[in-house]
């Protein structure tokens, strides 16, 4: 068996930090495999490189595995000042003066682009899609001496649900997190059906729902309780809300277990009433994140959303009928966007009530997704551009400063109104320093009619 150094990256803690779940799928998927290995992060041990080189040398692994999680923060007004990759170029090459193993590469932001990232950090391989099954195979092969391409794929087919490995967690990084957000994530399904004109899940995780046996999902979150009973659970799914109903399977099973834990995730703003809310909410659910991103009709269509903002404001009504915090994540400027989509969004906008939005100004193009080919057909992007820096989107009928300038007025004075993004972040800081843990724009919203 192979001793395999599992490593994160990330150093972000935008918007709050968030635990390495795929080294953790990782892990566990190697140690079932009865392989030896020790997982380290790099931000929750405080970016202590000397840590780093010492523990490399003192395993002295057979593979080191490396994951990327982003390669930049998608916001328009920091373009390279967040760019992530430059920083992991120079782990790699202190990873490769501590130890002569191996170095694969691998990660959401990693699978996005893999051969541009793999000659940019210059690694020996790389994992694109899942990893639990090509990590091993990978491991197997190396040992046994056999010829392996640079570029090792997950499942062509996509892992079923009982096939992807529970979590390894670790309790010296689970400790920094629920210190830092106290939240720990997990994944309850797969894939993403739908097909948002910027969204690169589809490619990454396949083009239908893939989701875990509820039974398996429930056994990680009884686990999460006993071994971190303060912890609160932030499920990872591209949606949580699949129109098949395993997502309140999940919350039946949780009930039927008469397991209290507190749990937020991602949802569609679409069919989603206060019936099901309030079963969500009996089980632990405490905030929801939706993924609005546009404001009006025009530019929901422009996005290729498949559905209306009547549908959003439904879903967002029932979520404060249930007194049930929710957020809306909205780009202004894509495909679309006139000045009266703009001024008809911000006027939806304040129909919201008391949610929180946090609105974006433009949209990162990512290679593979519907928007690249639709940018270089109008002439904002040229063909064959790499996308490895921060490259945006905005709609030619619109002007992106007189557009801010805009969303910066509607916005002022509001607190559940955020605008830049990095608003947000001086926000959140303040409640961080008042000791406030969590998603924290929870807290922006009050319930509490006025007068």
């Amino acid at each position: 068996m192979s001793r395999v150094f599992l490593f994160s990256a990330n150093t972000t803690i935008e918007p709050y930090p968030v635990y390495p779940l795929g080294m953790a799928v990782l892990a566990g998927a190697l140690v079932a495999e009865g392989h030896e290995v020790r997982q380290f992060d790099f931000l929750a041990c405080g970016c202590d490189e000397e840590r780093l080189r010492r523990e490399l040398t003192e395993f002295a692994p057979d593979l080191v595995g490396m994951s990327l999680r982003n390669v930049d923060n998608i916001d328009s007004f920091c373009g390279e000042s967040a760019w992530y990759l430059s920083r992991a170029r120079d782990l790699v090459k202190l990873i490769r003066a501590a130890t002569a193993a191996p170095l694969v590469v691998g990660g959401s932001a990693f699978s996005i682009m893999p051969e541009e990232i793999l000659a940019y950090l210059e690694a020996d391989y790389g994992i694109v899609g899942e990893g639990e099954g090509a990590i091993c195979r990978l491991v197997a092969d190396l040992a046994e001496g056999r010829e392996v391409p640079a570029l090792f794929r997950g499942e062509a087919k996509g892992l079923r649900g009982a096939e992807m490995a529970a979590p390894l967690y670790q309790r010296e990084w689970v400790d920094f997190y629920l210190r830092h957000s106290g939240i720990i994530n997990l994944q309850t399904k797969r894939g993403c059906p739908y097909a948002c004109s910027y969204c690169t899940y589809p490619s990454l995780e396949g083009k239908k729902f893939r989701p875990r046996p509820v039974a398996a999902v429930v056994d990680d979150l009884e686990r999460i309780r006993r071994d971190h009973d303060q912890a609160s659970v932030f499920f990872t799914d591209s949606i949580f809300n699949d129109p098949m109903g395993n997502y309140l399977e999940l919350a039946e099973e949780i009930l039927r277990r008469d397991m209290v834990i507190r749990w937020c995730a991602f949802f569609r703003p679409q069919g989603l009433g206060r019936r099901e809310l309030a079963l969500l909410k009996r089980a632990g659910l405490y905030a929801l994140e939706l993924g609005t991103d546009a404001a009006s009709d025009t530019t929901l269509a422009g996005m290729n959303k498949g559905f209306s903002f009547a549908e959003v404001q439904a879903v967002n009504d029932a979520c404060l009928a249930e007194k049930l915090p929710c957020a809306h994540f909205i780009i202004f400027g894509g495909p679309g966007e006139t000045p009266q989509s703009v001024e008809e969004g911000l006027d939806n906008i304040t129909r919201l009530g008391p949610a929180v939005v946090f609105a974006f100004s433009g949209i990162r193009i990512l290679p593979g997704a519907p928007l690249q080919a639709q940018a270089v057909r109008e002439g904002i992007l040229p063909a064959g551009q790499s996308l490895l820096k921060p490259a945006y989107y905005y709609s030619r009928a619109i002007d992106p400063g007189i557009m801010n300038a805009a969303i910066e007025c509607s916005f002022k004075g509001r607190r559940n109104h955020i605008f830049p993004p990095s608003e947000g972040q001086v926000r959140l800081a303040v409640m961080r320093k008042f000791g406030f843990t969590g998603i924290l724009w929870d807290k922006l919203i009050s319930f509490e009619k006025k007068g």
